[in-house]
């Protein structure tokens, strides 16, 4: 496995996003791009419009998680726009396996999102449809909460999942990762880490983002 770190545009400052965007661009593997709708969670963030936007500018390639109603309908569009990962949520897709497909056949890598109490085994014959598992650490819809400890459990056991089924699957966590909770998440399986607060909170962005990765990629060296 090796570290990948999402800065999270949701902490920043959403009336500088390319300058944010760039912020991090020399340091970070991504940017994550929270899209909510005020229905599936309780809060109202950015649609494709800006993801758009966005890609015209970023120097690093959109992750795009879609905390929406209805996400069959609209997650192809976030991939057909030029997103290179678009995560869908396991509790909201009707039709999970089309659209997963739909995400790939647009050029994307193709993600399924876990709420904390949304256990992934009865997900797991999905496991050949998707390039990404994302689990959330706090309850989706705000930043800058507090880590769920709880969590990690079902990190480890996702991460058993992953290398039952072989392949390349990447498995990354959101919400509460911070420079104290990263390791811990690193060492229980995950190796693609969303952080917000902790990188666009710090005086130094690009910075944050390096001390995350170094502390996520000692854990990893510990563990094996």
């Amino acid at each position: 496995m090796s570290v990948q770190i999402a800065p999270s545009l949701l902490a920043s400052d959403f009336a500088r996003l390319a300058d944010e965007a760039y912020a991090v661009a020399d340091t970070a593997d991504w940017l994550h791009v929270d899209v909510m709708d005020g229905h599936f969670v309780p809060n109202l963030t950015i649609g494709l419009p800006v993801v758009e936007a966005l890609l015209r500018h970023a120097r690093l390639p959109l992750d795009c998680h879609l905390m929406i109603e209805d996400p069959d309908r609209w997650a192809p569009g976030y991939a057909e726009a030029g997103a290179r990962n678009v995560t869908i949520h396991a509790e909201a897709a009707g039709a999970p396996i089309r659209t997963l497909r739909q995400i790939r056949a647009a050029g994307a890598r193709a993600g399924l999102a876990f709420n904390p109490a949304t256990p992934v085994d009865p997900y797991a014959d999905l496991l050949p449809e998707v390039d990404m598992l994302l689990l959330m650490t706090i309850e989706p819809g705000f930043g800058g909460q507090k880590f769920m400890d709880l969590v990690l459990p079902k990190i480890a056991r996702t991460r058993e999942l992953i290398r039952g089924h072989g392949g390349e699957i990447w498995l990354q966590v959101d919400g509460g990762v911070n420079e104290e909770t990263i390791g811990r998440c690193a060492e229980a399986g995950a190796d693609m880490f969303v952080a917000g607060s902790s990188v666009f909170g710090a005086e130094d962005p690009a910075a944050a983002v390096k001390a995350l990765r170094e502390l996520a990629t000692a854990a990893l060296a510990d563990e094996r």
